[in-house]
């Protein structure tokens, strides 16, 4: 994982989430884990990634996702099993 997928996911994780993170961002680090990212209805994108499913939304007067999005990818993520743990421990 690149040093920059891993200040992002650290970001993610972090308590309380960012209000700085962008959406672009956040679709770079999900295709890298292998996820497919689709349109769907509206501002609304649905993500696979490890069998698990979600519909994120696209920002719609900025760039930068809500803190209760970033909520929502962050608690995605585990449950598709992916852990800032299982990465920072790869780093080194």
């Amino acid at each position: 994982m690149s040093h920059k997928h891993l200040h992002l996911l650290r970001a993610i994780y972090q308590d309380p989430p960012s209000g700085n993170i962008h959406w672009r961002e956040v679709e770079s680090l999900l295709t890298h884990l292998g996820a497919t990212v689709e349109p769907a209805h509206g501002a609304r994108f649905r993500v696979v990634l490890n069998h698990m499913e979600v519909f994120l939304h696209h920002p719609h007067n900025s760039s930068t996702c809500g803190k209760q999005d970033i909520k929502t990818l962050r608690e995605f993520l585990a449950r598709a099993g992916v852990t800032l743990a299982s990465y920072e421990g790869s780093q080194h």
